[in-house]
């Protein structure tokens, strides 16, 4: 085998034949590489560089995804107790993420928008946002600093899609993609473990909001291991082309797709910790539920190698249909049990609907993938926004809860049904031009 040193302004070249199975070879590839050019001093050999950044993008992930996101949820619980803090001020602050995270969508699919600047200077919003939320003052700050966080949190995840898994792709090693966004999974699981060891501890809102910005930060230098603002990062990555087949209608139903996923997941992804705590007074049994949700979400992206073998879209449309029923389990079997299985369904696909999604989405659209990730970030966060709004009119109506359950689940498999057909017909197409 070849050895290769590389300069600033170099990549790493991997014959093909060495990537056919990444688990298999990946380890075995012994090449001389020296990765301070690339901020990688630790790592000294091309499979410990693919694995640093593939670990990067994990850790981005987790920040901004598991922490700038979704550690308001076992966070709302604790702010009710210790500040005071309504169940519609909760629906506030909630909402403002939701906007934050669309306007982040769109700023990142701007035309010339470099993916990783959005990466980079997202998880440092991240950090100090969260830090943010442990300061005393007026009802707005608390709003602001979760508008903020929304969207770097979308900047973020749109420049990680874009720039580590095409790095990850053009080193022939796409089944570390989901390790990658096994980082969401496991930074709502640390989040949720930190909010329930800070219970069981007696800590206030307040410093968990100090312990959580302390977690970010420690993800965010292991993120900025990899240095991908360097010309020897940038310059390897090439997106395929789009295939001749794919039209634009394809790309809106992802987008239309990739929305009512949004919509169908919202309600349970925030209000389950809520949920838990009206059925267990005992904070050592309900803090379980959020991170038993962050389990189950890494380890779903860790299972899309084995899934490799089916079709994306239908892999997609079945994990939606399992999400369908975890969204209605707490109206099916009200109880404790009925709230394990929803964590369980819907934290083990939304990751996996995400990365799905997402790979999809790089595969249509080819050199014009950040822009149509960006598109389907945006019409997530539109989908989060409207699954609340609906929510609070069915309640005004006199509607129960449980009708917003019924209507999420209907959503996620009207989408179901849609990628499946869409999936059929242009396969019918391809073998009757």
């Amino acid at each position: 085998m070849r050895h290769y040193r590389l300069n600033d302004g170099q990549v790493i070249q991997i014959e093909v034949s060495h990537c056919k199975n990444i688990y298999s070879k990946l380890f075995n590839l012994r090449e001389n590489y020296s990765g301070s050019e690339c901020g990688m001093d630790r790592f000294h050999t091309p499979a410990l560089h693919i694995l640093g950044i593939a670990l990067s993008g994990l850790a981005a992930l987790a920040v901004a995804i598991g922490i700038g996101r979704f550690a308001f949820t076992p966070q709302l619980p604790l702010m009710q107790a210790d500040l005071g803090l309504s169940l519609s001020d909760g629906g506030w602050l909630a909402g403002a993420n939701y906007l934050g995270y669309f306007a982040g969508a769109v700023l990142a699919g701007r035309k010339g928008m470099p993916a990783a600047m959005l990466m980079r200077c997202g998880l440092w919003a991240v950090v100090a946002s969260t830090a943010a939320m442990a300061v005393s003052g007026p009802f707005a700050w608390w709003i602001a600093m979760r508008f903020v966080a929304g969207v770097a949190s979308a900047g973020v995840l749109v420049g990680t899609a874009t720039v580590i898994l095409a790095r990850l792709a053009m080193l022939g090693a796409r089944r570390l993609d989901g390790l990658v966004f096994a980082g969401v999974g496991t930074g709502i699981a640390l989040a949720g473990l930190v909010c329930h060891a800070g219970v069981l501890l007696g800590m206030g809102a307040r410093a968990l909001w100090l312990a959580l910005a302390g977690l970010a930060l420690v993800g965010t230098f292991i993120a900025h291991k990899v240095d991908v603002r360097s010309e020897a990062f940038r310059s390897g990555i090439s997106m395929p082309a789009a295939s001749a087949g794919q039209t634009s209608r394809g790309m809106h139903l992802l987008v239309l797709c990739y929305g009512l996923f949004g919509f169908g997941y919202i309600l349970p992804a925030t209000y389950l910790p809520s949920q838990a705590r009206l059925l267990l007074d005992d904070p050592a049994l309900f803090g379980w539920v959020w991170p038993l949700f962050g389990i189950a979400a890494a380890l779903s992206t860790l299972s899309i190698a084995f899934l490799a073998r089916w079709p994306r879209t239908y892999v997609w449309a079945g994990a939606q249909a399992v999400m369908a029923v975890g969204v209605s389990m707490p109206v099916i079997a009200p109880g404790l049990c009925g709230l394990a299985v929803a964590a369980l369904c819907v934290g083990g696909t939304f990751m996996l609907i995400t990365l799905l999604g997402l790979q999809e989405a790089r595969q249509q659209a080819g050199p014009s993938a950040q822009r149509l990730l960006a598109a389907m970030t945006a019409a997530f966060a539109a989908g989060q926004l409207a699954g609340p709004i609906a929510a609070n009119f069915l309640l005004e109506i006199g509607w129960p809860f449980s009708s917003a359950l019924w209507l999420g689940s209907a959503a996620l498999l009207a989408s179901s049904a849609s990628l499946i057909h869409f999936t059929y017909q242009k396969s019918f197409t391809r073998e009757n031009p």
